[in-house]
């Protein structure tokens, strides 16, 4: 027996047969070619359900914002390179393209930029906020926190306008939310944001500035900032982004749902990943004392050693993103001061992996954390505001995830179904007789 799927003519479909039953389910073909088995009524037609852990072959929803191809390491946004928006773009460019779809006309641009700057500020009730919290909180959970309890302050009904000026508020304040995080954390004053100073200017200032001294933002910094954040703003559909849009798709608010993302993020598989780069450099430069010698031991099947920030989920080439990186980290150490010795064990792993079977033949390619998080150090970004920084980049993509979600005429909660393997149908047991 055959069950067809109800769909438009011309439409190429698979056959799925299971005991005798067949159905045909429709084939959806994306702009640049991928093409996904549509299951969407397997179950109502076959009683049938998949089962992918860790959802690695399954497509969640259709997408506009960001195409990846792993296997020939392609990022776009919108269908722009990664590496002309890199080279050519602001971050806050870049917001605008992911959340609007267009680049924006230079109008467009001020406007936007000019919103954002006049809402960093948090309000004066935060101050108690950070006061409540630990002295050693993480910043990532004091970043979440913070994050959802924007909406206690902003409880307007959600119209576009009050969603527009979440979208704003939620850019503008990110920023301040966590450098105030930082000095919480060091026991250092907040500094307010200064409006005249350009996005990620105004970031390094309430980071570093006291009181007690004048502070200058270094314009090479500030653009390697802005480049960072470029290339962390959106990812198709990772850990963090897919929790965006779950818990949207529950009709929650823009900030809860941007809360849940940051929760996600902050887990070493995924956002935490550079944190665990430089712990490592660390390592090999106190322990290993060589790059050859670690790598031996990464590939000893004995030894837990483990080669961080090369790999990826989807690159099976190298992740374009960690070659603009590479030269950016150059650039940065130079103003630093010279040559570091974390970059030079970090580009003679590369070398050494890149020529070994063992690395080449597993399609062990750097990542982007391989070096984000050199160049977070160089910029005196401490190692636990590794993930903070990769939240403010991610912002924009997430918000443009959640607002696409939404727009969608498909929209539904997501309920993902399960294989059930407990125990079959039993009697209940009075306490009394349980032994």
């Amino acid at each position: 027996m055959t069950t067809k799927v109800d769909q438009p003519k011309g439409v190429k479909t698979a056959t799925l047969s299971v005991d005798g039953v067949s159905a045909e389910l429709p084939l959806i073909t994306g702009t640049e070619r991928e093409t996904a088995i549509d299951i969407e009524k397997l179950r109502a037609t076959t009683n049938l359900i998949t089962l992918d852990p860790g959802f690695g072959n399954t497509g969640s929803c259709k997408s506009a914002i960001t195409f990846i191809d792993g296997e020939k390491g392609i990022l776009r946004y919108r269908g722009y390179p990664i590496e002309e928006l890199a080279a050519k773009s602001t971050f806050l460019e870049v917001a605008w393209l992911l959340i609007h779809g267009e680049l924006p006309t230079h109008a467009e641009l001020e406007g936007f930029t000019s919103e954002v700057r006049i809402h960093t500020m948090l309000h004066q009730d935060f101050g108690r906020f950070f006061d409540s919290l630990p002295k050693d909180a993480h910043p990532m959970p004091v970043c979440a926190a913070a994050v959802g309890a924007l909406a206690t302050f902003y409880q307007q009904p959600e119209s576009d306008r009050q969603i527009h000026d979440t979208v704003i508020r939620l850019i503008a304040k990110m920023p301040t939310i966590a450098a105030s995080s930082y000095k919480h954390s060091i026991g250092q004053p907040f500094n307010y944001p200064l409006n005249r100073l350009d996005y990620s200017s105004n970031f390094l200032r309430m980071m570093f500035a006291v009181p007690c001294e004048e502070y200058e933002v270094d314009p090479l910094l500030a653009r390697v900032l802005d480049l960072l954040l470029i290339l962390h703003a959106d990812h198709e559909q990772n850990c963090s982004t897919s929790t965006v849009r779950m818990v949207g798709s529950s009709m929650a608010n823009l900030p809860a749902s941007i809360a849940a993302g940051i929760s996600a993020l902050w887990g070493p598989l995924h956002g935490g990943a550079n944190q665990q780069v430089i712990e490592m450099l660390e390592r090999i430069e106190v322990e290993e004392g060589t790059a050859d010698k670690f790598l031996a031991k990464a590939k000893d099947k004995n030894d837990t050693t483990r080669l961080m920030g090369f790999g990826h989920r989807v690159y099976k080439s190298y992740d374009p993103r960690a070659a603009i990186l590479k030269k950016a980290c150059g650039d940065v150490l130079q103003r630093m001061g010279g040559p570091s010795r974390l970059l030079e064990i970090a580009m003679r792993l590369e070398e050494v992996a890149l020529k070994d079977d063992y690395f080449v033949s597993r399609k062990l390619y750097p990542n982007v954390d391989f070096y984000s998080g050199v160049i977070y150090k160089a910029l005196g970004i401490p190692v636990n505001m590794f993930t903070v920084m990769f939240t403010i980049g991610r912002l924009p993509g997430w918000i443009a995830q959640w607002l696409e979600m939404r727009r969608d005429e498909d929209f539904r909660i997501a309920r993902p179904r399960q294989i059930y393997i407990g125990s079959p149908k039993r009697m209940y047991v009075p306490l009394a007789d349980r032994r």
